[in-house]
């Protein structure tokens, strides 16, 4: 069991296929999902599955939160994805880490993120803060 941070092995090869669309205003539907940290979520996670410890708790709705996509950019030779911040207000959660997966393709997993430790809110704003989408910190890179 565990949460290890990895872009998903399946959305490398989906990439090739064409079965993910990044694009801001006519892409696919990406979501955010939290899990605790009895969750199971690696490089081989394929697909958003509820049933893998998902975070439950007031102010979070299963499945997650839809992101807002900004259109990929080229940072040096390095090809970046980013999202805006999502948070879940007034939200009392314990999240271990969370799922980056396309609701628009079968709910294909794109990328795991972990948080280090269990991170708490308490009828507070559970935030994710992306980081710059640039070569060096942007959360999906392809070099």
């Amino acid at each position: 069991m565990g949460i290890t941070q990895a872009v998903a092995n399946s959305f490398k090869t989906q990439v090739l296929t064409a079965t993910h669309n990044f694009t801001a205003t006519t892409g696919n539907t990406f979501k955010i999902a939290l899990f605790t940290n009895s969750a199971t979520l690696s490089k081989s996670t394929t697909v958003y599955d509820s049933t893998d410890n998902e975070v439950t708790g007031t102010g979070y709705t299963a499945g997650g939160n839809t992101l807002t996509s900004v259109t990929p950019a080229l940072s040096t030779d390095t090809a970046c994805c980013d999202f805006s911040d999502s948070s879940w207000s007034t939200a009392t959660i314990t999240a271990r880490g969370a799922l980056i997966y396309n609701s628009s393709a079968s709910n294909k997993a794109v990328v795991v993120l972990d948080f280090g430790g269990d991170k708490t809110s308490t009828a507070g704003t559970f935030t994710i803060q992306f980081p710059a989408a640039d070569a060096s910190n942007a959360i999906l890179r392809l070099a």
